[in-house]
């Protein structure tokens, strides 16, 4: 039985916003673990300067696409009526708030905190969003949020 489409309050041209920027963050934070990785085995200063851009950026580009959500989140019924979104929510923002941390800790010194304490975090980080994806992937598959399932003819 196919879900009857819940549609985005942030769309361009029916297209769901929010969809379409969390590719960034989401790339930048599973690029974390592989980058302090990199930092531990070869301890190249480069890797951790890596580090903390990609921590940077998964963390501001990842709210950002957060708030892009919320709005969805509070401002649709449908949306809000659903366990999985308030879950995403939740577990996205446990996310951004650890990756935030972890950008933190190392902005003053960003070698020392890689090991242990920042590669915990990054792959703490890594299993939060890959959850949040999971439950992402189920609002669209299952719910049809922010699908059109109506062809133009």
């Amino acid at each position: 039985m196919r879900p009857s489409p819940i549609p985005s309050r942030t769309a361009i041209a029916g297209h769901p916003i929010h969809p379409m920027l969390i590719h960034f963050p989401v790339a930048a934070l599973l690029g974390l673990v592989a980058s302090d990785i990199g930092f531990l085995m070869t301890g190249d200063t480069f890797w951790a300067r890596a580090s903390l851009w990609l921590a940077g950026v998964g963390s501001l580009c990842g709210w950002g696409a957060g708030l892009i959500g919320l709005i969805d989140l509070v401002s649709v019924a449908q949306i809000r009526r659903l366990i999985a979104a308030w879950s995403h929510a939740l577990v996205a923002v446990m996310g951004l708030s650890v990756v935030t941390l972890n950008w933190l800790l190392r902005l003053d010194d960003m070698q020392s905190w890689v090991n242990p304490w920042g590669l915990s975090l990054s792959i703490f980080t890594a299993v939060l969003v890959s959850l949040a994806g999971i439950l992402g992937g189920q609002l669209v598959y299952e719910h049809g949020v922010g699908v059109d399932t109506e062809l133009d003819q």
